[in-house]
Protein backbone atom coordinates (compact mmCIF):
# COMPACT_ATOMS: atom_id res chain seq x y z
CA UNK A 1 0.00 0.00 0.00
CA UNK A 2 1.05 3.14 -0.97
CA UNK A 3 0.70 6.67 1.53
CA UNK A 4 0.04 9.19 -0.78
CA UNK A 5 1.51 11.71 1.46
CA UNK A 6 4.97 10.04 1.03
CA UNK A 7 4.31 9.29 -3.03
CA UNK A 8 5.32 6.35 -4.91
CA UNK A 9 8.36 4.58 -4.34
CA UNK A 10 9.17 6.41 -1.12
CA UNK A 11 10.09 4.20 2.03
CA UNK A 12 10.16 6.52 4.93
CA UNK A 13 9.24 5.41 8.39
CA UNK A 14 6.16 5.99 10.93
CA UNK A 15 4.67 9.76 10.56
CA UNK A 16 2.56 10.49 13.51
CA UNK A 17 0.02 13.60 13.38
CA UNK A 18 2.26 16.73 13.72
CA UNK A 19 5.34 15.49 13.49
CA UNK A 20 7.69 17.32 10.99
CA UNK A 21 11.15 14.83 10.81
CA UNK A 22 12.25 11.41 12.26
CA UNK A 23 13.30 13.10 15.71
CA UNK A 24 9.44 14.61 16.52
CA UNK A 25 8.36 11.14 15.31
CA UNK A 26 10.61 9.35 17.53
CA UNK A 27 9.88 11.40 20.44
CA UNK A 28 6.22 11.15 19.91
CA UNK A 29 6.35 7.05 19.53
CA UNK A 30 8.63 7.00 22.73
CA UNK A 31 6.31 9.03 24.58
CA UNK A 32 2.82 7.05 23.41
CA UNK A 33 4.21 3.80 24.27
CA UNK A 34 5.53 5.09 27.69
CA UNK A 35 2.24 6.82 28.53
CA UNK A 36 -0.03 3.50 27.97
CA UNK A 37 2.79 1.00 29.02
CA UNK A 38 0.56 0.11 32.24
CA UNK A 39 -2.68 -1.18 30.24
CA UNK A 40 -0.32 -2.27 26.99
CA UNK A 41 -0.58 -5.62 27.83
CA UNK A 42 -4.63 -5.52 29.13
CA UNK A 43 -5.26 -4.05 25.53
CA UNK A 44 -2.94 -6.23 22.93
CA UNK A 45 -5.03 -9.36 24.58
CA UNK A 46 -8.47 -7.95 24.43
CA UNK A 47 -8.27 -5.78 21.42
CA UNK A 48 -6.77 -9.12 19.12
CA UNK A 49 -9.27 -11.73 21.26
CA UNK A 50 -5.54 -13.01 23.00
CA UNK A 51 -4.93 -13.57 19.58
CA UNK A 52 -1.68 -11.67 19.73
CA UNK A 53 -0.23 -14.53 21.94
CA UNK A 54 -0.88 -17.20 18.97
CA UNK A 55 1.14 -15.05 16.43
CA UNK A 56 3.65 -14.38 18.69
CA UNK A 57 4.27 -17.97 20.02
CA UNK A 58 3.47 -18.99 15.77
CA UNK A 59 6.78 -16.59 14.79
CA UNK A 60 8.61 -17.96 17.40
CA UNK A 61 8.16 -21.30 15.82
CA UNK A 62 9.24 -20.76 12.29
CA UNK A 63 12.88 -20.42 14.49
CA UNK A 64 13.13 -23.43 16.01
CA UNK A 65 15.87 -24.24 13.91
CA UNK A 66 17.73 -21.22 15.78
CA UNK A 67 16.34 -21.70 19.02
CA UNK A 68 17.27 -25.02 19.72
CA UNK A 69 21.00 -24.03 19.57
CA UNK A 70 22.12 -22.84 23.26
CA UNK A 71 24.57 -20.69 22.00
CA UNK A 72 22.10 -18.86 20.01
CA UNK A 73 22.38 -14.85 20.52
CA UNK A 74 18.95 -13.84 20.17
CA UNK A 75 18.02 -9.84 20.09
CA UNK A 76 14.02 -9.06 20.50
CA UNK A 77 13.80 -5.48 18.43
CA UNK A 78 11.17 -3.10 20.10
CA UNK A 79 10.34 -5.65 22.72
CA UNK A 80 7.64 -3.69 24.72
CA UNK A 81 6.75 -5.37 27.77
CA UNK A 82 8.90 -8.79 26.75
CA UNK A 83 5.90 -11.00 25.53
CA UNK A 84 7.85 -11.92 22.31
CA UNK A 85 11.00 -12.37 24.00
CA UNK A 86 9.21 -14.65 26.74
CA UNK A 87 7.36 -16.75 23.72
CA UNK A 88 10.64 -16.72 22.03
CA UNK A 89 12.08 -18.48 25.37
CA UNK A 90 9.34 -20.97 25.91
CA UNK A 91 9.88 -22.35 22.17
CA UNK A 92 13.72 -22.61 23.05
CA UNK A 93 13.11 -24.84 25.67
CA UNK A 94 10.59 -26.64 24.12
CA UNK A 95 13.86 -27.27 22.01
CA UNK A 96 16.57 -27.69 24.54
CA UNK A 97 14.29 -29.55 26.84
CA UNK A 98 16.47 -29.18 29.34
CA UNK A 99 15.63 -26.00 31.52
CA UNK A 100 19.06 -26.51 33.46
CA UNK A 101 20.99 -26.07 30.27
CA UNK A 102 22.95 -23.05 29.88
CA UNK A 103 21.97 -20.82 27.48
CA UNK A 104 22.61 -17.36 25.96
CA UNK A 105 19.66 -14.98 27.86
CA UNK A 106 17.27 -13.73 25.44
CA UNK A 107 17.83 -9.99 24.76
CA UNK A 108 15.41 -7.69 24.39
CA UNK A 109 15.30 -3.73 23.74
CA UNK A 110 13.25 -1.12 23.77
CA UNK A 111 13.19 3.07 23.94
CA UNK A 112 10.77 3.11 26.54
CA UNK A 113 11.60 3.18 29.96
CA UNK A 114 8.49 2.17 31.35
CA UNK A 115 7.83 -0.55 29.33
CA UNK A 116 11.59 -1.97 29.99
CA UNK A 117 10.01 -2.14 33.66
CA UNK A 118 7.42 -4.15 33.15
CA UNK A 119 9.05 -6.89 30.96
CA UNK A 120 12.03 -6.64 33.82
CA UNK A 121 8.88 -7.36 36.36
CA UNK A 122 7.51 -9.79 33.91
CA UNK A 123 10.61 -11.41 33.76
CA UNK A 124 11.37 -11.59 37.10
CA UNK A 125 8.33 -13.10 38.19
CA UNK A 126 8.88 -16.24 36.20
CA UNK A 127 12.58 -16.99 36.37
CA UNK A 128 13.12 -16.51 32.76
CA UNK A 129 16.34 -16.44 30.96
CA UNK A 130 15.86 -13.06 29.30
CA UNK A 131 17.96 -9.40 29.90
CA UNK A 132 16.35 -6.05 29.11
CA UNK A 133 17.71 -3.23 27.89
CA UNK A 134 16.98 0.64 26.47
CA UNK A 135 18.10 1.13 23.28
CA UNK A 136 16.72 2.99 20.02
CA UNK A 137 16.29 0.65 17.11
CA UNK A 138 17.93 2.80 14.96
CA UNK A 139 21.48 3.23 16.77
CA UNK A 140 21.66 -0.04 18.70
CA UNK A 141 24.77 -0.18 21.24
CA UNK A 142 25.60 -3.44 19.76
CA UNK A 143 28.65 -4.50 17.83
CA UNK A 144 28.79 -5.44 14.51
CA UNK A 145 27.70 -9.08 13.72
CA UNK A 146 26.38 -9.81 17.61
CA UNK A 147 23.34 -12.24 16.95
CA UNK A 148 22.49 -15.20 15.43
CA UNK A 149 18.65 -14.12 15.35
CA UNK A 150 16.70 -10.59 15.22
CA UNK A 151 13.11 -10.61 15.81
CA UNK A 152 10.55 -8.06 16.06
CA UNK A 153 6.62 -8.07 16.90
CA UNK A 154 4.43 -5.27 16.18
CA UNK A 155 7.27 -2.60 16.68
CA UNK A 156 8.98 -2.52 13.49
CA UNK A 157 6.11 -0.11 12.15
CA UNK A 158 6.43 2.47 14.44
CA UNK A 159 10.40 2.76 13.59
CA UNK A 160 11.29 6.46 12.08
CA UNK A 161 12.88 5.12 9.13
CA UNK A 162 12.26 1.66 8.34
CA UNK A 163 15.27 1.46 5.79
CA UNK A 164 17.60 2.72 7.96
CA UNK A 165 16.21 0.23 10.96
CA UNK A 166 16.68 -2.76 8.55
CA UNK A 167 20.35 -1.73 7.75
CA UNK A 168 20.71 -1.62 11.69
CA UNK A 169 19.41 -5.17 11.42
CA UNK A 170 21.71 -5.93 9.01
CA UNK A 171 24.64 -4.60 10.74
CA UNK A 172 24.08 -6.43 14.23
CA UNK A 173 23.32 -9.67 12.81
CA UNK A 174 26.15 -12.33 12.20
CA UNK A 175 26.36 -13.79 8.30
CA UNK A 176 24.05 -15.50 7.16
CA UNK A 177 21.97 -14.57 10.60
CA UNK A 178 18.00 -14.22 10.01
CA UNK A 179 15.79 -11.82 11.04
CA UNK A 180 12.05 -12.12 11.55
CA UNK A 181 9.57 -9.41 11.23
CA UNK A 182 6.01 -9.99 12.48
CA UNK A 183 3.65 -6.60 11.74
CA UNK A 184 -0.01 -5.63 11.08
CA UNK A 185 -0.69 -5.39 7.60
CA UNK A 186 -3.96 -4.18 5.09
CA UNK A 187 -5.58 -7.32 3.73
CA UNK A 188 -5.97 -7.76 0.25
CA UNK A 189 -9.44 -9.06 0.09
CA UNK A 190 -11.82 -6.36 -0.40
CA UNK A 191 -14.41 -7.52 2.10
CA UNK A 192 -11.41 -8.69 4.56
CA UNK A 193 -10.00 -5.08 4.04
CA UNK A 194 -13.53 -3.11 4.78
CA UNK A 195 -13.77 -5.26 8.17
CA UNK A 196 -10.60 -4.88 8.66
CA UNK A 197 -10.12 -1.18 8.38
CA UNK A 198 -13.83 -0.97 10.40
CA UNK A 199 -12.50 -2.11 13.18
CA UNK A 200 -9.30 -0.54 13.00
CA UNK A 201 -10.58 2.94 12.86
CA UNK A 202 -13.80 2.64 14.80
CA UNK A 203 -13.70 0.36 17.09
CA UNK A 204 -10.33 -0.27 18.40
CA UNK A 205 -9.48 3.67 18.93
CA UNK A 206 -12.64 3.84 21.35
CA UNK A 207 -11.96 0.75 23.30
CA UNK A 208 -8.22 1.83 23.63
CA UNK A 209 -8.97 5.13 24.18
CA UNK A 210 -11.32 4.53 27.20
CA UNK A 211 -9.08 2.11 28.86
CA UNK A 212 -5.87 3.76 28.37
CA UNK A 213 -7.02 7.13 28.74
CA UNK A 214 -5.20 8.28 25.64
CA UNK A 215 -7.17 8.19 22.37
CA UNK A 216 -4.28 9.54 20.91
CA UNK A 217 -2.43 6.37 21.14
CA UNK A 218 -5.20 4.49 20.18
CA UNK A 219 -6.01 7.10 16.93
CA UNK A 220 -2.27 6.72 15.91
CA UNK A 221 -1.78 2.73 16.16
CA UNK A 222 -4.86 2.00 13.43
CA UNK A 223 -3.22 4.66 11.17
CA UNK A 224 0.28 3.13 12.02
CA UNK A 225 -0.92 0.03 9.95
CA UNK A 226 -2.83 1.70 7.37
CA UNK A 227 0.38 3.43 6.33
CA UNK A 228 2.78 0.89 6.62
CA UNK A 229 3.87 -0.90 3.80
CA UNK A 230 2.72 -3.38 1.74
CA UNK A 231 4.27 -6.76 2.44
CA UNK A 232 5.75 -6.90 -1.55
CA UNK A 233 7.26 -3.16 -0.76
CA UNK A 234 8.56 -4.28 2.76
CA UNK A 235 10.32 -7.35 0.96
CA UNK A 236 12.08 -5.21 -1.75
CA UNK A 237 13.01 -3.03 0.97
CA UNK A 238 14.83 -5.98 2.67
CA UNK A 239 16.26 -7.05 -0.34
CA UNK A 240 18.30 -3.98 -0.87
CA UNK A 241 19.15 -3.70 2.63
CA UNK A 242 21.22 -6.36 2.69
CA UNK A 243 19.12 -9.67 3.05
CA UNK A 244 17.89 -12.25 0.73
CA UNK A 245 15.50 -15.45 0.59
CA UNK A 246 12.95 -13.29 2.13
CA UNK A 247 9.63 -15.35 3.22
CA UNK A 248 6.15 -13.75 3.33
CA UNK A 249 3.81 -16.04 5.63
CA UNK A 250 0.35 -14.20 6.09
CA UNK A 251 -2.06 -15.11 8.48
CA UNK A 252 -5.65 -14.13 10.26
CA UNK A 253 -7.14 -12.99 6.68
CA UNK A 254 -3.82 -11.61 6.05
CA UNK A 255 -4.31 -9.07 8.53
CA UNK A 256 -0.90 -10.39 10.12
CA UNK A 257 2.61 -10.44 8.29
CA UNK A 258 5.84 -12.52 9.47
CA UNK A 259 8.51 -11.63 6.79
CA UNK A 260 11.61 -13.58 7.10
CA UNK A 261 15.15 -13.30 5.64
CA UNK A 262 18.99 -14.26 5.81
CA UNK A 263 21.50 -11.56 6.01
CA UNK A 264 23.61 -11.67 3.34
Amino acid sequence: MTDPLRGPGKFTGTTPPGTRDEREAARFVREMFSRIAPRYDLLNHLLSFSLDRVWRRQAAGRFRHVLRRTDARILDLCCGTGDFAFALERVRLEEIRDGGAYRFPIIGCDFSEPMLDLAAIKADGRGRVTAFAGADALRLPFADASFNLVMSAFGFRNLANYDAGLREIARVLKPSGEVGILEFSEPSSTWTSAVFRFYFRRILPWIGGAISGSLKAYSYLPESVMKFPSPNDLTLAMERNGFADVRVVSRNFGSVTLHSARRI
